[in-house]
């Protein structure tokens, strides 16, 4: 069984400003076995069919606008993994998936914004893989599958990062407590990921309540069940819960034994002057 987590990403600003789900990420990355690396689904990787990046040292990208001067002097040198890029492509190709690779794809803020805060000594080796737009439902949770099945057999993790609830418009003032249509899909995203329920995430357009309002655009959500399909029905844990700016769900999960690793890992010390 692969290693997977599920981290809502929330705003540029988590990696500065004090919140429950700053704390959750930190205390993650002193709580979990450093992983010898990462492929990461990112909804800020968007392209029409599969692509990996494949940068030996990518880039920090700020693709973001009107934060603090902070976060855009803020660095994640984080290594990447280009022979894994190359022996995924191989595979995926294998499994007829034609899937591109991008040898200057940056790491975005879906990326380094939350392992900031994990690995803040950015020396967990990295593989950014794009959101597949273009791709089915069906399609792309047999995308994830692959992902999966790769990730264990090299002995990496997956980390889909995305958002439970994604709609920039509701924003709400600092502290503010959700709406009851932000719980009510968080509640059911949730309940599916522990059921481990693919399917039933891939189709929240149809069976979510208040889908649309929850996700205007899919490229958030979509991480979520391509991360619960890489473990091939199993069910997934929650480890954290919260909401940001009112309706942004912070939710995060991981596969069971990757869960129980937080009660039997003893604490690292770690430098938190990343970035």
């Amino acid at each position: 069984m692969p290693h997977v987590l599920f981290l809502s990403h929330g705003s540029p600003s988590l990696a500065l400003e004090t919140h429950p789900a700053r704390d959750f990420l930190t205390a993650l990355g002193r709580r979990l076995p450093r992983p010898r690396g990462a492929l990461v689904i990112s909804a800020h990787f968007e392209t029409p069919r599969p692509c990996l990046g494949s940068a030996a040292r990518p880039d920090t990208l700020h693709d973001f606008h009107g934060f603090p001067e902070a976060l855009y002097r803020m660095r994640y040198p984080a290594p990447g993994l280009p022979d894994a890029a190359e022996r995924l492509a191989a595979t995926l190709t294998d499994a007829g998936f034609a899937v591109d690779l991008d040898a200057r794809r940056p790491l975005d803020h879906g990326i380094w914004s939350p392992l900031s805060l994990v690995w803040p000594e950015a020396d967990v080796p990295l593989l950014p893989v794009s959101v597949p737009m273009a791709m089915s439902d069906a399609e792309r949770l047999a995308f994830a599958t692959e992902l999966g099945r790769f990730t264990e057999a090299e002995g990496l993790w997956l980390i889909g990062s995305g958002s439970a609830t994604h709609n920039l418009g509701k924003r709400k003032p600092p502290g503010s407590e959700p709406d009851d249509w932000a719980r009510a899909f968080h509640d059911w995203a949730r309940d599916a990921a522990e059921r481990g329920d693919a399917e039933t995430l891939a189709a929240w357009r149809e069976r979510a309540p208040h889908g649309a309002l929850a996700h205007p655009s899919a490229e958030h959500f979509l991480p979520l069940p391509m991360a619960v399909a890489a473990l091939g029905g199993a069910p997934m844990v929650t480890l954290h819960e919260s909401f940001m700016l009112g309706n942004l769900s912070m939710l995060a999960l991981a596969d069971a034994a990757t869960a129980a690793l937080l009660d039997t890992t003893p604490a690292r010390e770690v430098s938190r002057e990343s970035c």
